[in-house]
């Protein structure tokens, strides 16, 4: 399963569309350039609680606030079984987290790999991903990544929800910081296949958190802005209906595309691994994304 690799990104373009006015609304809190309010996202999400229940169009099938059951270091191993399929699973991994999420093998490479960057990474979900208490009792699933102190390749993870793997459309959500910051780490959220991408949040962590469309039929992608900071709180999401795709920081809306936007099953990718752009990782550093709530929606099934 090496020879899997992270979905190649290219060299980011700014693509001036019609939907970029939205931004400006979106990452402020203020009217568009035509007076209008921003587009709020389907079901309001704002809060810092996770949110429960259906809206609009869409019907919760996942809601996981990290509240329950502890999962140390080293769960999420074993995690060859039936491999990017609706029944993939990590033996490592009980009860519901078993259920419920899936995550990269151990040594499959990161996108750095195939971009030939001097500081890659590979796969390495057993010693990376944990779920627990945070300080104030609140309970996250938390990603560290870490490159050896002897120069290795940065261990990454790739963490799927079982629940949406394979699922044509929806509505995807989470509520994320990074709580350890340092060069070389990045993330890139989001669902990929058959020319198609749709990757929200993405971005060097220590840079901007943006969104991006790669549209079906090739062209240039859709570039959309959404944070200057990854270290404050944000709750982001993804709408992926017919014909759209709408990105949403903090309820509001920061980017839309209609340009053959995919139409067939795809799987949510919580794809954390080591930078594209700028400086890599140093030896012996590391950095952690914590992620509060995750909740994940199906389109018209009702």
């Amino acid at each position: 399963m090496g020879s899997h690799a992270a979905p190649h990104h290219h060299k980011r373009v700014l693509v001036l569309i019609s939907s970029l006015l939205l931004v400006g609304g979106g990452l402020l809190g203020l009217p568009r350039a035509d007076g209008a309010p921003a587009p709020a996202d389907a079901c309001r999400t704002t809060a810092t609680h996770l949110p429960r229940g259906d809206c609009g169009p869409f019907w919760q099938v996942l809601a996981e606030d990290f509240n329950g059951d502890r999962v140390p270091l080293g769960s999420f191993s074993d995690c060859e079984h039936d491999v990017d399929t609706s029944a993939a699973h990590c033996g490592g991994l009980k009860g519901k987290y078993r259920d419920n999420w899936w995550a990269y093998p151990t040594g499959w490479p990161d996108t750095a790999d195939s971009r030939g960057r001097d500081v890659v990474g590979v796969y390495h979900p057993e010693d990376t991903v944990s779920v627990g208490p945070a300080a104030n009792g609140d309970g996250r699933m938390s990603v560290r990544m870490w490159r050896p102190a002897d120069g290795g390749p940065v261990h990454a993870a790739a963490l799927v929800p079982r629940a949406v793997m394979q699922m044509k459309y929806g509505k995807y959500s989470a509520r994320i910081k990074v709580t350890k910051l340092a060069p070389g780490y990045k993330s890139a959220w989001l669902h990929y296949g058959g020319g198609c991408e749709m990757d929200h949040p993405e971005g060097e962590w220590t840079g901007s958190l943006s969104s991006f469309h790669h549209p079906c039929g090739g062209g240039e992608q859709g570039y959309f802005p959404g944070s200057d900071d990854w270290t404050r709180w944000h709750t982001v999401s993804t709408e992926w209906t017919p014909g759209h795709v709408r990105f949403f920081v903090d309820g509001r809306q920061t980017g839309h595309d209609t340009r053959d936007v995919p139409d067939r099953p795809l799987s949510w990718v919580l794809q954390n691994e080591s930078a594209l752009e700028g400086p890599g990782a140093a030896p012996g550093s590391s950095a952690q994304l914590d992620i509060t709530w995750v909740a994940a929606y199906a389109y018209g099934w009702k």
